[in-house]
């Protein structure tokens, strides 16, 4: 019987672990990162103008977005490819407005503000032009 079954069946969301063979499988959390071709360029965006928490820094730069690690990774291309080909990356804001303000006087370049199902949204890019979302619900 599916997971999915079993819920339905049972009028809940409990989590079940699904079992591969003899073994279970838990899968935890680890992080979202972006592959950048420079990291020493990278962290002073992160840092000081997102003013993202450094974690740590060792191969990989590691920020903190509330209680989520995020990091930085070097790309391991030899040649660095397209910008944002791991994911993107979505920040939640309260108020739009000041949001984009707050950026543009960091001297951040931000898309049109568009308004999609369930809120508002819009972008801009760090220095590898890996896209970054700002996204208030409404």
């Amino acid at each position: 019987m599916v997971v999915a079954e079993r819920l339905a069946r049972r009028g809940g969301l409990e989590h079940e672990a699904v079992t591969q063979g003899d073994r279970t499988v838990k899968l935890r959390f680890d992080c979202v990162f972006y592959h950048v071709a420079d990291i020493d360029t990278a962290i002073p965006f992160y840092r000081d103008v997102l003013e993202l928490d450094l974690v740590s820094r060792d191969v990989v730069a590691r920020f903190d977005i509330d209680g989520v690690r995020f990091e930085l990774v070097p790309d391991p291309r030899p040649e660095p490819g397209e910008a944002g080909y791991g994911g993107h990356l979505c920040l939640g804001v309260s108020d739009m407005e000041e949001a984009q303000r707050w950026l543009r006087a960091k001297g951040v370049e931000l898309s049109t503000l568009r308004t999609e199902e369930g809120g508002l949204i819009a972008s801009f890019h760090d220095p590898d032009g890996n896209e970054i979302y700002l996204w208030q619900a409404t």
